[in-house]
């Protein structure tokens, strides 16, 4: 329900705020509007407000909207009505009415963004955990406990962004200057080499590859919670249980312990266990769950780990030494929110490119249930997760309607500036065969992003 409510909440403000960029726009430029709708289909619910032209609409299918202006185009006018008919506006204007909608959504995105970074966005300390040996972090003599302190002059608060702020530089294979201090304070200089990064790279956690990780409190093999009915409670485990030994391998950290019984499924298991003064031994055999493969397995390919339902006692003081808050002044804020939305946009634009040439995968295409999903996750972590959700669809839609697409803004916007070039408007014949080309690519996309969301769902 958490999920449902959350998807639908946000479909409906990014297309009310798309479409009310159209609508005022089309206003102010006294063009009349005849319907404004949220969703597609059948109208389940309408209303027109006294002295009003348009009429106000919900619709069956929520996965958009629309404005219906008086156009020529698409039925007979009146001769009064003429003037108010969006066809008949000059070009210039049909231009920012088509281009309101994308711009709305960015309008939003920086509002968004400028509210929580008043309010404070929650993240983690953007502190080095392992270095590996070879990988470009360690030729670059960065030491695991450094502090993260700038990247290329850029402030990095938090993990979050000094992930975004790679990215970025990936796209661009940009130089990496980075400031940090050590755990004694000690001010630290670093140039990290991102040229190994391929583009196939960018589909998963590059962070990983150049061998950057993330620092966390040691989580030890004692046991906190244990689910219902599991192996775990059937064999006897307890809360507060401290895990020696599994199969006779001394066990240090909880990571330990989940690795042995992942790789145990449907076999005895003994653990040797310390229960307040007293140790003693308990045999189990982990449940067999059926889970997606290796990153780059084939799609749908599945393996089978082990579970016994439990999870590990955390201590919460050493996870609050680690997260840290990030606020700015209202004006500060506006400053970070429009670069935070002119950054986003732009990588999003570099993505979509790099998926168009190849050299990034279309599985990073997404549709609706991904979408969905992502929405219920992000509202059940908070309000500020679901904000932070919310600007980056907003961004995404705005990007994606500008792209020049036959039936997008962007191909409209493509046709009006054919207009101005040749200085008449495209032929109608040239509007059918451009309308017929974009329902065919947006066609193969939503294909594309709703076989993605399928292929989540079986490979887990």
């Amino acid at each position: 329900m958490i999920t449902l409510l959350a998807f639908v909440g946000a479909i409906a403000l990014l297309v009310v705020f798309h479409e009310l960029g159209h609508y005022w726009v089309a206003r102010r430029c006294g063009v009349r509007v005849l319907r404004f709708s949220v969703g597609f289909g059948k109208v389940i619910y309408r209303k027109r407000f006294a002295n009003s032209d348009t009429e106000w609409v919900i619709s069956a299918i929520p996965l958009g909207g629309y404005v219906k202006m008086l156009d020529e185009r698409e039925g007979e006018v009146a001769a009064e009505d003429l003037p108010y008919a969006f066809n008949r506006q000059p070009v210039l204007q049909r231009m920012a009415i088509v281009a309101a909608g994308p711009l709305a959504n960015f309008l939003l995105a920086i509002m968004l963004y400028w509210i929580l970074f008043v309010h404070g966005v929650p993240g983690l300390k953007p502190v080095l955990g392992e270095v590996p040996p070879g990988s470009p972090a360690a030729f670059a003599q960065m030491q695991p406990g450094e502090t993260i302190v700038s990247i290329n002059g850029e402030t990095i608060p938090s993990w979050e962004e000094l992930r975004w702020s790679l990215l970025e530089l990936a796209l661009r294979q940009g130089e990496v200057r980075i400031e940090a201090r050590s755990a004694q304070g000690e001010p630290l200089f670093h140039l990290l080499d991102i040229g190994g990064l391929e583009a196939k790279d960018l589909d998963g956690e590059f962070l990983d590859k150049l061998g950057l990780h993330l620092s966390r409190p040691v989580i030890l093999p004692v046991i906190g919670k244990i689910a219902k009915n599991s192996v775990a409670q059937r064999a006897g485990l307890q809360e507060g249980d401290r895990i020696l030994r599994a199969n006779g391998v001394a066990m240090q950290h909880w990571d330990e312990l989940v690795e042995m019984i992942r790789t145990h499924p449907g076999q005895t298991v003994r653990l040797d266990i310390q229960r307040g003064e007293i140790t003693s031994s308990i045999e189990l055999v982990p449940l067999s769950v059926a889970e997606s493969g290796p990153k780059n397995s084939l799609p749908g390919t599945r393996k089978t780990v082990g579970r016994i339902g439990a999870a590990p006692q955390v201590d919460n003081a050493a996870w609050q030494a680690v997260l840290t808050e990030v606020s700015y002044g209202p004006f500060e804020a506006f400053e970070r929110s429009l670069r935070k939305t002119w950054e986003t946009s732009a990588v999003t634009l570099k993505m979509l490119g790099k998926m168009v040439l190849g050299e990034v995968s279309m599985k990073n295409l997404s549709g609706p249930i991904t979408i969905a999903d992502y929405a219920g996750q992000s509202a059940a972590m908070g309000v500020a997760a679901y904000l932070g959700f919310l600007a980056l669809i907003s961004i995404s839609l705005g990007v994606l309607n500008l792209l020049p697409i036959p039936l997008l803004d962007g191909g409209h916007l493509l046709y009006y500036v054919a207009e101005l070039v040749k200085g008449s408007p495209v032929s109608e014949q040239a509007w059918e065969v451009g309308q017929k080309i974009g329902i065919a690519l947006l066609g193969m996309l939503m294909v594309f992003a709703i076989y993605n969301d399928i292929n989540r769902l079986i490979s887990g």
